[in-house]
């Protein structure tokens, strides 16, 4: 092999498709410094401004996802057509080695051009119900990283499936190896004391020796409409059971103005944000998370160790965040509520299932537990092995010592 290899991932456009990859190029970084890193995308600044900002090369490669009315399905042709022979063409002309399929139009587009010219495939699957490009490609992928093992019965029985977890960020790696250690929490043990940051409504630090509990509200990197529209006024149902709790809620770009007029509007008092970029430390100093259940989220909850009411998207492909938020519910570590069902009154819903969560810190604690077993702190590190592996030959194991 070629010390100078070339490894191309393929997909975005959304922080649970784009996050994962990244964790894995930052392992893989490790393990093979010569490599070339490279990420093709759907070309969205903030895309490519994460990418840049992490120090890899950066591709457009046009794709279009499912047509949702006939006007799309002419540039659904003609924008993943096009993208196929540019994905063709990338990988002759930047000799890649291997393809890292993430999920998305663009992993399609640029996975069916690897197949076809006879380049190693990987693919990244995140959720429990396997995405299009895991489905169609699966038996010609030389591995399939699983987030769950709940995707062997989608896919082909000769499909090359290896359950890894889903890849998480590093800052979650790091802080679950500085409360756990290396070997993470004993099965049986109680959850540690959570440490928590105080913050004033106004983003300040505020007394640090009062212990206030804290509910972060997530809606994914691009928000969701109706946890933003519902979850002021499910808060304000709660009434008094919340005086001690500190909200902080993640509202998505558009959205802020507004969540933070329902909240004032209640005489609620709420720190509202368009995004939080410290994720990481802020979980693990939170009690209560309220979320959609994306593969990527869960896993990072579960790095965490926070107990989440989930509300999955309801337009989710395949329903597959309901089929995620299922794994996590059955394993004691979540509440679900299904969207879907509740004929307009999410708000009465969400404060209904709260309601025991917010009360009772011995529920909350064993749901944290139940989230720590869940955790699968050494997941990028097995799949960037896995690169290295079918790059290397099994020349990893001397790499990694």
């Amino acid at each position: 092999m070629s010390a100078y290899a070339h490894v191309l991932f393929a997909g975005g456009g959304s922080a649970s498709h784009l996050n994962p990859g990244m964790a894995v190029a930052e392992h893989l970084r490790r393990l093979m410094p010569h490599c070339l890193l490279t990420f093709a995308g759907s070309g969205s600044a903030r895309e490519r401004h994460a990418i840049r900002l992490a120090g890899y090369q950066y591709s457009h490669i046009p794709a279009h996802s499912m047509p949702r009315n006939p006007l799309e399905a002419v540039r659904f042709v003609t924008d993943n057509v096009a993208g196929y022979c540019a994905a063709r063409w990338m990988l002759r002309e930047q000799r890649v080695s291997l393809v890292v399929g993430l999920g998305g139009s663009t992993s399609v587009a640029v996975v069916r051009a690897a197949v076809a010219r006879g380049i190693p495939v990987v693919l990244l699957e995140q959720n429990a119900v396997p995405g299009r490009t895991t489905r169609w490609l699966s038996r010609a992928a030389a591995m399939v990283c699983a987030a769950f093992e709940e995707v062997r019965p989608h896919l082909h029985v000769q499909a090359p499936v290896t359950v890894t977890g889903n890849p998480s960020r590093s800052a979650f790696e790091e802080l679950y190896r500085r409360v756990y250690g290396t070997g993470g929490p004993a099965p049986q043990t109680a959850a540690p004391p959570r440490p928590h940051t105080q913050l004033s409504a106004a983003g300040a630090p505020a007394d640090p020796g009062r212990r206030q509990r804290r509910l972060v509200v997530l809606g994914g990197s691009a928000g969701a409409r109706s946890i933003n529209a519902s979850l002021p006024s499910a808060l304000a149902k709660l009434g008094d059971r919340l005086h001690d709790w500190q909200i902080v809620h993640q509202t998505g770009d558009g959205q802020l103005q507004e969540t933070e007029a329902r909240y004032a509007q209640l005489g609620l008092r709420a720190l509202a944000v368009t995004h939080i970029d410290e994720l990481a430390s802020v979980l693990f100093a939170s009690d209560l998370v309220v979320s959609r259940a994306g593969g990527a989220t869960l896993a990072e909850l579960a790095l965490a160790g926070v107990p989440a009411l989930l509300i999955p998207h309801p337009q989710a492909a395949d329903n597959h965040q309901t089929a995620n938020a299922k794994v996590y519910v059955a394993a004691g570590g979540c509440r679900m509520i299904d969207e879907s069902q509740q004929g307009g009154a999410l708000d009465a819903a969400i404060a209904r299932e709260l309601d025991p969560m917010i009360g009772d810190h011995h529920i909350r604690q064993e749901m944290g537990r139940n989230m720590q077993r869940l955790a699968r702190p050494g997941a990028s590190a097995q799949v960037a092995a896995a690169i290295t592996d079918q790059l290397c030959g099994g020349v990893s194991t001397l790499l990694a010592a």
